[in-house]
């Protein structure tokens, strides 16, 4: 085990005892500061993240864009720093309260996970949200960013830590590790006594490699082979524009739609204006044989495209013979993210809701608002696609467990 990874965990946990200290207050003034201080260090971040986007001038557009910072999207990640310090503190609610049989009062108590530790892709604002939330949750945070976000990401903390640092704080709350090597990750896995839950974010690999090699706890998030299904009873400008949004306005994020399925009865009629509007925007098509009879310049499909997320202007359609086929379909190649369905009918709607199990499920709307942020939850640690604990966007209270106080007045058990 990396004697320095055991001094960061070490770290860490001394952090996390102090911050459970701080009163909800303290913690949305620092969080404030936080917001400030990114927007104040501007020219200092988007120069390290220059750096960054140099080192990957030959990656993929879908890479490139996620890595990239802007102007803009540091003021994006200030705001959601203010949004986080304006939600409710859930650290101290009690779920629930009551008095046994032997006159014990029992509470049901929210406190912070602990050590929250994350290994994550060329995404810098994960730096600046996972911090956000694990802080005001009073969760000390390890971040493991990949190398191409480097220059960003040490950017990024070092403005948040030196925030803490000038409030006479902890700021090994905050850490992010310098040595982003394979073998550094796997021992975040295996770093039990000091961290109380790893949270993977980015691609399928490497959700997969956290699931199946840590020993810590994981939360597992992110991969988005998101669907769209169009019905017998949809409104085709709808369609057209919910289709389009999910798929074009940002495609390397994993609530962009990867997959179209749509009703036999409506694909003579709407497929050709949808397809058309796609390919407006640069969209590759791939489809089943119906769907190129239909639309003759849609690529074939092969058996891979149905459970690949591409992350990318690429889309994947299939005709289906009704609703329940479109359900099965999905069940069957999703990943648990966000699907939809466009309807007119209630009926419809409902048995698309009930029987599609997704994190989030939409009738008539894009699966881009699948967000903390569009959710009102400030920012996100990530989009959890499992059950256990934590399901679709995590905001403060799935960095929160529970523990019980009992205050008695000399019961013992009989």
């Amino acid at each position: 085990m990396n004697e320095e990874l055991i001094q960061i965990g070490q770290n860490a946990k001394a952090a996390a005892y102090k911050l459970n200290l701080l009163d909800t207050v303290t913690k949305n003034q620092i969080l404030n500061q936080f917001a400030e201080s990114l927007v104040a260090n501007t020219d200092d971040i988007l120069a390290a993240n220059q750096k960054d986007v140099k080192d990957a001038n030959d990656m993929p557009a879908k890479f490139t864009d996620r890595l990239k910072l802007t102007e803009q999207r540091i003021k994006d990640m200030a705001t959601g720093l203010q949004q986080v310090a304006a939600l409710a503190d859930p650290i101290g609610n009690i779920d629930k309260g009551w008095t046994n049989d032997a006159g014990l009062l029992i509470e049901k108590r929210r406190v912070p996970l602990g050590v929250v530790a994350m290994i994550f892709e060329a995404r810098p604002n994960v730096t600046v949200d996972a911090s956000a939330l694990t802080f005001k949750s009073g969760n000390a945070v390890i971040l493991r960013g990949g190398k191409e976000a480097l220059n960003s990401n040490l950017a990024l903390a070092n403005v948040l830590r030196g925030v803490l640092k000038k409030n006479g704080l902890d700021e090994n709350a905050i850490q992010i590790l310098h040595d982003t090597s394979h073998a550094t990750a796997n021992d975040l896995m295996h770093l039990n006594q000091y961290v109380d839950v790893l949270i993977p974010r980015g691609g399928a690999g490497l959700i997969n490699a956290v699931v199946k090699n840590s020993t810590v706890p994981v939360i597992e998030t992110g991969a988005g082979n998101c669907h769209i299904y169009v019905d017998k009873d949809a409104e085709e400008q709808m369609a057209i524009d919910i289709i389009v949004n999910a798929k074009v306005q940002r495609p390397s994020v994993c609530n962009a739609a990867e997959k179209l399925l749509i009703h036999q009865d409506v694909a003579d009629q709407m497929l050709p204006a949808i397809a058309q509007a796609l390919a407006d925007h640069g969209v590759e098509l791939r489809g089943d044989d119906r769907s190129r009879a239909i639309v003759p310049s849609i690529k074939p499909a092969t058996d891979e495209d149905w459970s690949t997320e591409y992350n990318d202007l690429i889309m994947a359609i299939k005709v289906v013979d009704d609703e329940q086929a479109a359900i099965d379909h999905i069940n069957t190649y999703s990943t648990g993210h966000s699907e939809v369905i466009i309807s007119d009918n209630y009926q419809s709607g409902q048995a698309f809701l009930t029987q599609i199990d997704s994190a989030c499920v939409y009738v008539n709307a894009s699966t881009r608002f699948t967000d903390g942020f569009e959710f009102g939850f400030g920012a996100e640690i990530g989009i959890s696609t499992q059950k256990l604990h934590a399901r679709g966007p995590m905001g403060l209270t799935e960095l929160t467990t529970t523990k019980y106080v009992i205050r008695g007045n000399g019961q013992v058990r009989k």
